[in-house]
C-alpha cells in the first residue's frame, strides 16, 4: 500500500544554517522553499531524480501547533495512492491514527507505532 519514504521531516529553529549545512556539506539543493500554514518549509534533495527529499519544519512552530508530533526526532512521511484504503486498514487493526488533514500539499494523516514513534502518510 506504501509506494516508497517520500519526506524526512526535520525540525530546526534555523532554517538558513540548516540549508547551509545540507548545500554546502552534502551538496543538496533546494527544491522548494514556500510557506504552509503560517511557517516557513523548505525541502532539499540530493538531486534531480531523488524519490525521498529531506524537509525543513520550524520546530518552535510545530510544537506551538501541538499537534502530537515530537520534533525531538525527525519524522518519517510515506507516499500512497491507496490513501482511504490504509487509513482504514490501520484504524481496523487498532493502530492509533490522527485525522485526516488537508493541506498545501494534499490529504495527510499520522499515525503511531507501538512505541509511539510518529509517522505520516500522505495522498500522491
Amino acid at each position: 500500500m506504501i509506494q516508497r519514504l517520500d519526506e524526512v521531516m526535520i525540525y530546526v529553529y534555523d532554517h538558513d544554517k540548516a540549508i547551509t549545512f545540507w548545500t554546502e556539506n552534502l551538496d543538496f539543493k533546494v527544491v522548494e522553499d514556500t510557506e504552509e500554514m503560517q511557517m516557513r518549509v523548505v525541502k532539499l534533495a540530493p538531486n534531480d531524480e531523488a524519490q525521498t527529499a529531506i524537509v525543513l519544519q520550524d520546530k518552535a512552530k510545530v510544537d506551538e501547533m501541538d499537534m502530537g508530533v515530537s520534533t525531538e526526532t525527525p519524522s518519517l512521511i510515506f507516499a500512497t495512492t491507496a490513501f482511504d484504503a490504509l487509513f482504514n486498514r490501520l484504524k481496523d487493526n487498532e493502530v492509533t491514527v490522527g485525522d485526516v488533514m488537508t493541506l498545501p500539499m494534499g490529504r495527510v494523516f499520522n499515525f503511531s507505532d507501538e512505541e509511539n514513534n510518529y509517522f505520516a502518510v500522505k495522498e500522491v
